[in-house]
């Protein structure tokens, strides 16, 4: 790690060594990675990034773990679309989405447990551990069966059951328990002072964990040609990954990467059943109240969410907003994405999609802004959303004459 210099409170402004910390021992604020910039600028280049590997770690002198022997399966470098058709449908000049699904087990988590685990096993550690909602879970188990490394995932029990199977296929140690993320989390946290071995990549080594969502800025500022877009939308559970997508960009300007001074907007998205954050944006409160989450969209489920107030803080400082969709918004939200673009979002895709097209409709994303919607994780994760009103158009005999009388192809011409 030579451009690490170790850990600051976001708080109090504590320096720590860069070790398996996360937390303030004076102020119980939250440890950030401190980078030598000075020494990444000396060293980084656009050339230099594009010779590197088509993953997350061609932005390996932004991360905090060495390139060399990371846990990589191939997390990263996703497509960038350009979203025309959904775009026309919003009113909207210059939409693209930034299209995650298609990582190794089907999310953007893969970017932040790849750093999570790379790092965990310079610091010795030989059990990768975690509470997730899902998502973590699966890129957990799956980055610790690539790395020979053990995994403890603890999960609350009403998961939707393909993110529960694509789980337990790599062999880890899965626990169901009877209540919410945020009970899960509890436990986790007090695991993490029983077994000190052990890497719970969101609690003992988020400090580096959290790092990894800088990429989804890297990869969209090179993918326009090292430019930052106006606008992004950003789904909010922790609000760790809208944080780091807003310091992904600073730091891209900082050591050189982009020309001119990024000023992008940062606009979130949550769903109604679990949105404190939007809450408090709402009632410009300063601080987010904890709720109990409810509704469909359980990978945004986060009900005290650790980051929220750094989200907000980060969102008003843009001049961007933070909007809420019910659950019915959200399945129309998927089908929409699909619809115009065919990109099939699980329920947190679906979230930012119908928070778009609420903030597009109020003016709040402009028209003729460069607008970057993330979308975060693969719609055969959560199928129950839309399964009610995804079957089949209709139902025939296998004969020319029922096909013809049913589906009528001459109105398509």
């Amino acid at each position: 790690m030579p451009f690490v210099e170790g850990l600051r409170c976001r708080e109090c402004a504590r320096s720590y060594p860069a070790e398996a910390l996360h937390v303030c021992e004076w102020c119980f604020g939250p440890l950030e990675v401190v980078y030598d910039y000075e020494a990444i600028t000396a060293s980084t280049s656009r050339q230099r990034i594009a010779a590197g590997p088509r993953t997350i770690w061609r932005y390996a002198d932004l991360l905090p773990a060495g390139a060399e022997g990371a846990v990589d399966l191939g997390a990263g470098m996703t497509p960038l679309l350009r979203a025309d058709r959904l775009g026309a449908e919003l009113g909207l000049s210059d939409l693209w989405v930034k299209n995650d699904t298609v990582n190794p087990t089907g999310s953007f988590k893969d970017r932040v447990v790849s750093v999570a685990l790379t790092r965990a096993r310079e610091l010795g550690f030989k059990v990768a551990a975690c509470a997730s909602t899902g998502n973590l879970a699966n890129s957990v188990a799956a980055h610790a069966a690539r790395a020979g490394m053990r995994s403890v995932v603890c999960i609350p029990a009403d998961l939707e059951v393909p993110k529960v199977v694509s789980t337990g296929v790599f062999g880890g140690y899965l626990v169901a328990l009877n209540g919410n993320y945020d009970d899960v989390n509890r436990l986790c946290a007090e695991l993490a002072s029983e077994y000190p071995t052990w890497a719970f990549v969101n609690v003992n080594v988020r400090s580096y964990y959290a790092e990894g969502s800088k990429t989804l800025a890297f990869e969209v500022a090179e993918q326009l040609g090292w430019r930052a877009p106006d606008h992004v939308v950003v789904p909010i559970a922790s609000g760790s990954q809208l944080t780091k997508i807003a310091k992904g960009f600073r730091e891209l300007h900082k050591v050189g990467l982009l020309d001119d001074e990024p000023h992008v907007r940062i606009s979130g998205a949550q769903a109604a059943g679990c949105s404190p954050v939007a809450d408090a944006f709402a009632s410009g409160a300063d601080f987010v109240k904890p709720v109990k989450p409810t509704g469909i969209a359980k990978s945004l489920a986060i009900g005290n969410p650790a980051d929220g107030g750094y989200a907000l803080d980060e969102v008003r400082r843009s001049g961007g907003a933070i909007g809420a969709v019910t659950d019915e918004e959200i399945v129309e939200g998927i089908k929409l994405l699909a619809r115009t673009e065919g990109v099939f979002a699980e329920t947190a895709g679906g979230v930012t999609v119908a928070v778009l097209a609420k903030l597009a409709a109020a003016g709040v994303v402009k028209p003729n802004e460069r607008v970057v919607a993330y979308i975060t994780g693969n719609g055969l994760k959560t199928l129950d959303a839309v399964a009610a009103t995804c079957g089949p158009t209709v139902t025939v005999a296998p004969n020319l004459e029922a096909f013809q009388a049913a589906v009528h192809v001459a109105d398509w011409q």
